[in-house]
């Protein structure tokens, strides 16, 4: 097990380049085995998730190397059979193997994918989309068992605009026959990626990135490169770092676009950025102001930025609200924040944020990926010392965190328990 030491207070100076996305590498490569011939990927973060699913490939029988950041897999070799439990329920991003096998093969057998423990998570849109393109699911003791004769075009419609289902479906639709439209599409940019990766491979998929996508099926797809985006996510986390303790943080090797539903809150909050065409240099907020802030899909709020800009929330002076609209378990981090000063109430699906409050170092638990973000720029800020436990959690989602803090000046360190 591992655990990480924070000694708080340090201004942050410098530059932080950003890594590729880990919610778009974690869909492409699975997305990697439709094609008839290899593929390579470019900018793949070095994260414990791509580990897991080159597990998985390989399982199957792909050949992967993994080189400075390019992936490359060869499928000819693979074998379609059943994905165990435990290399499955490693990570929630198994499931889009689900799509692309029975996209492929029309057969899968896999175990229900794993993942943070954020909320119940359902795959029913997903599952959905499968049965409307002719497949038939069973499951068995959490295990699905996916079978088509056919796999043909339909009409989607998704009940809430979820990312995985949505690309879920467009992987299997890229190889049904006919014609397939999704309703109520997601839109957030790793979706536009996966879709740019397919067309790539010869698919034909438009509307990627608006609510209606449609997808003509092909018989084959073909080897390709492609490159994964920067990660919004990782971008939207240290320029909250630079926001708490900032002195010409530069954050690099970013699409300012996809990050905007922060930038503007943080302009709201008073926040002094200087925004280039890919690039934010960002210095710490003396007294911010509160803001009101609810989780949508993109271009919304990111639900998976909640956890960390509540500990900028706390530095503002007066109360801040901040609704969660996507998962219902959320809010884990809340117990700790208060242990580290904080004052925040949790009231059904939303916080109440009292500010501004001092932060002191504690020990503390990161509960799920986000959470532990949040926990670490806690840390950042907080006077004195802070251990942060279950930081395996943090690692499946932040590239090389530990070296690219402590080059922008944070006294941060890894440690064995």
């Amino acid at each position: 097990m591992k655990q990480i030491k924070v000694y708080g207070g340090n201004t942050l100076k410098g530059t932080i380049k950003i890594s590729g996305a880990k919610n778009s590498a974690v869909a492409l490569i699975p997305a990697s085995i439709l094609s008839d011939d290899i593929v390579k990927i470019d900018n793949v973060p070095n994260i414990s998730d791509i580990y897991a699913l080159n597990e998985i490939l390989e399982f199957l029988g792909a050949e992967v190397t993994l080189e400075d950041g390019i992936m490359t897999i060869n499928p000819k070799l693979i074998e379609n059979k059943e994905v165990p439990k435990e290399i499955s329920s490693k990570l929630r991003a198994s499931y889009y193997f689900m799509a692309a096998l029975l996209g492929k093969y029309k057969h899968v057998e896999m175990y229900f994918p794993g993942g943070c423990k954020i909320g119940a998570r359902p795959i029913d849109q997903t599952l959905k989309g499968f049965e409307i393109l002719g497949a038939k699911v069973k499951e068995e003791n959490n295990k699905f068992i996916i079978d088509a004769e056919e796999l043909i075009g339909g009409h989607v419609y998704l009940d809430m605009p979820s990312v995985g289902a949505t690309i879920n479906t467009m992987l299997v639709a890229s190889k049904a026959k006919g014609l397939t439209i999704i309703e109520n599409a997601a839109k957030e940019p790793e979706i536009v990626n996966v879709a740019t990766f397919l067309n790539n491979m010869g698919a034909k998929i438009t509307g990627a990135g608006t609510s209606e996508i449609r997808i003509n099926g092909v018989e084959k797809l073909h080897g390709c490169f492609t490159e994964v985006i920067p990660d919004r996510i990782e971008t939207g986390t240290y320029i909250i770092a630079g926001a708490l303790l900032g002195n010409n943080l530069k954050i690099d090797n970013i699409i300012p676009e996809h990050v905007e539903s922060l930038t503007l809150k943080l302009v709201e909050m008073g926040v002094d950025m200087d925004i280039g065409n890919n690039y934010i240099i960002i210095n710490k907020c003396e007294n911010p102001k509160p803001v009101n802030l609810k989780t949508l899909g993109y271009p919304g709020f990111p639900t998976d930025l909640q956890q960390p800009v509540t500990t900028l929330l706390t530095k503002c002076n007066g109360v801040s609200t901040l609704e969660e609209t996507i998962y219902e378990n959320r809010f884990q981090n809340v117990p700790y924040l208060n242990e580290m000063g904080a004052d925040i109430d949790i009231i059904g699906k939303k916080i109440k944020i009292k500010g501004p409050t001092k932060l002191y170092g504690a020990k503390v638990t990161a509960t799920d990926l986000r959470a532990g973000a949040c926990l670490i720029l806690a840390a950042l800020v907080a006077d004195g010392e802070t251990i942060i436990t279950d930081i395996e959690h943090v690692l499946r989602g932040y590239e090389n965190l530990i070296e690219k803090l402590t080059n922008v000046g944070a006294k941060i360190s890894l440690e064995e328990i």
